[in-house]
């Protein structure tokens, strides 16, 4: 019998721009998604909203951003700030 660490999944990453920037410590962040309608093939967009623990205060409104899932923080804090990618105006 070997004794092997057991593989660690690897955690969500995603971009997103930051609609608000207003809480300690908390940002929203809104992530974009685009695909085909499954039955008309119209393309649909949609949203997925996410708060975001950034702990320095790194990032402002409007600011394109990369944050990768976390341990719960709160009742809706499941995300931390990685790193700011840019800025979208």
């Amino acid at each position: 019998m070997t004794t092997e660490a057991p593989e660690t999944k690897q955690k969500k990453t995603y971009i997103g721009k930051v609609t608000s920037a207003k809480r300690e410590k908390t940002l929203r962040v809104e992530i974009d998604r685009r695909f085909p309608h499954p039955m008309y093939g119209k393309i649909i967009r949609r949203r997925t909203v996410c708060q975001v623990h950034d702990e320095e205060n790194a990032a402002t409104e409007g600011d394109l951003v990369e944050i990768v899932e976390c341990r719960p923080r709160s009742k809706t804090k499941t995300w931390e700030l990685v790193r700011v990618v840019g800025h979208e105006d």
